[in-house]
């Protein structure tokens, strides 16, 4: 037996991983990119607010970390317009090997281009990021939990060194001094190797804009028993590290935030960006029946992709490289006080 971490890192990225298979991830779940065009079209967007904040440089980037088999990095250099698009260059990341039929523009790599100028943006990376998963014993002590092929557990070591501090820091599974244990089996991931792996994704980006998005929790509402699960053909399953099925966990990005990144819901992203879930006025009906549906469908896509309770919810963690952050809130305007 194993702990999670090293388990999920070969089921998932191992010779007969999950994400080695050539149906892809499309053929198991659907993200926000699977979801709409629009999402695309928003990002799209997006690296046009960094383009204007790097002052429009001779080379733009737009890096797709965690790619998928490139649909969101394929569709942001499709949306874009004549003039950027002749200065884009697209990036696509991703372990398993280039689909066939990918737009030319776009390089495949192993890992994030170093240096680069634009838009390096994580869609639903971090959460197969492999965590190793802690649990607390009869006697309070949180302990890795080491699982084996079938999915069986058993707790291991007590967690010390550095995934203990970070447990204390930002999942405390430890009583307070002097106070009551905390009751055995309260669980959670360790997101040590997630705040790793995101901060050297940004480091990895000369100037411009990362983001990462990701279902999450903060440090005020960490569910007490973990999120670790499976995903196989659409549908939640039991986490089994077999490399049959996708294995993923929340993300705490609060504690993946580097100094000067900012959180916000994917709902407020989107609407910020342009998307609106909005009807489309009924008299479009009478005068152009057919730009209605189609503003009726993409108003339904819209609010798929904001919905409270869905994708809506989702975590958008922005960090800023050099420039001001794009997506910050305007800052309000100085009132003058009158003469006294």
């Amino acid at each position: 037996m194993r702990g999670w971490r090293p388990a999920t890192e070969e089921a998932l990225y191992g010779p007969r991983g999950f994400y080695r298979r050539p149906e892809g991830p499309a053929g198991h779940f659907r993200t926000s990119v699977h979801a709409s065009p629009l999402f695309a079209e928003a990002v799209a967007r997006l690296l046009l607010l960094v383009d204007e904040a790097l002052a429009h440089p001779a080379e733009l980037a737009f890096v797709d970390l965690g790619a998928g088999r490139g649909e969101l990095v394929g569709g942001v250099l499709k949306a874009l317009p004549a003039e950027v698009a002749s200065r884009a260059r697209g990036y696509a990341v991703e372990r398993a090997a280039r689909p066939a039929g990918l737009d030319h523009r776009v390089e495949w790599l192993p890992e994030p281009p170093a240096g680069v100028t634009g838009l390096l943006f994580a869609n639903e990376w971090l959460d197969n990021v492999p965590v190793d998963v802690a649990e607390v014993d009869a006697h309070g002590v949180p302990r890795r939990v080491l699982v084996d092929a079938a999915g069986t557990e058993c707790l291991g070591e007590p967690v010390e060194g550095a995934d203990a501090r970070w447990l204390e820091r930002w999942w405390p599974l430890t009583g307070a001094p002097g106070g009551p244990l905390p009751a055995e089996g309260l669980r959670a991931e360790i997101g040590l190797p997630r705040d790793t792996a995101w901060a050297s994704a940004v480091a990895a980006l000369g100037r411009g804009l990362a983001v990462a998005v990701d279902y999450g929790h903060d440090a005020g509402a960490r569910p007490p028993f973990g999120t670790l699960t499976g995903f196989r053909e659409g549908r939640e399953t039991a986490p089994v590290p077999d490399g049959s099925c996708d294995l993923t966990a929340h993300v705490a990005l609060d504690a993946c935030a580097l100094p000067g990144g900012r959180l916000l819901s994917q709902r407020e992203a989107l609407r910020t960006l342009g998307v609106s879930g909005g009807r489309p006025s009924l008299a479009l009906a009478s005068t152009d029946p057919a730009a209605y549906v189609r503003a009726l469908a993409g108003a339904g896509e819209a609010a798929e992709l904001t919905a409270r309770g869905g994708l809506g919810d989702f975590g958008w963690l922005t960090q800023p490289v050099g420039i001001p952050n794009p997506l910050a809130p305007a800052p309000v305007p100085e009132t003058k006080q009158p003469s006294p």
